[in-house]
């Protein structure tokens, strides 16, 4: 995924908000040192850009993501994300960070649920569009009524897997 589109965007945002030079800056840096798998670095600049402009909503979908990649802390990166998205239910990239935290800890139904919520918000999101596209399409489960995480369905789908792709080989 493009992600210097995203550093446009989450930059472009932040200078429409009303946020001082030194936050924006914060802002700024802390997205380039997520974007550069930094997390660590990210975090202290967009805790420091948070206590600066607790209302943003920006920023703590942002420092959501960030704290989700340092800290591995599921609980408060996800609860930093939904607050943001609550706040602006009308911004698709609030979604796309709240995703992004999913997916980091191996929720990808949940990440998709969001990732669908941004794109009815704005359906030629690219960021979205682009993550949708690499996560794939799931086939359905062999065995419909039982849960897709059910052993009998695990255990078909590997094989449905493996002679599918023994064909594909040949």
């Amino acid at each position: 995924m493009g992600a210097d589109v995203e550093v446009v965007e989450a930059k472009r945002i932040a200078s429409k908000k009303s946020l001082d030079e030194a936050t924006r800056s914060l802002l700024e840096r802390g997205l380039a040192a997520l974007e550069n798998d930094r997390a660590d670095e990210a975090v202290e600049c967009l805790r420091e850009a948070n206590r600066a402009a607790p209302d943003s909503a920006q920023i703590r979908s942002v420092f959501g993501l960030a704290t989700a990649r340092a800290s591995e802390n599921f609980t408060e990166a996800r609860t930093l994300c939904e607050g943001a998205a609550k706040q602006e239910f009308f911004n698709p990239e609030l979604y796309l960070n709240l995703a992004k935290v999913y997916l980091h800890f191996g929720r990808r139904s949940e990440a998709m649920r969001y990732l669908r919520r941004g794109q009815m918000i704005d359906p030629g999101h690219l960021p979205i569009e682009e993550l949708i596209a690499s996560l794939g399409h799931r086939r359905l489960p062999i065995v419909p009524f039982l849960p897709r995480r059910h052993p009998v369905n695990r255990a078909l789908g590997t094989a449905r897997n493996k002679v599918l792709s023994a064909f594909s080989r040949s």
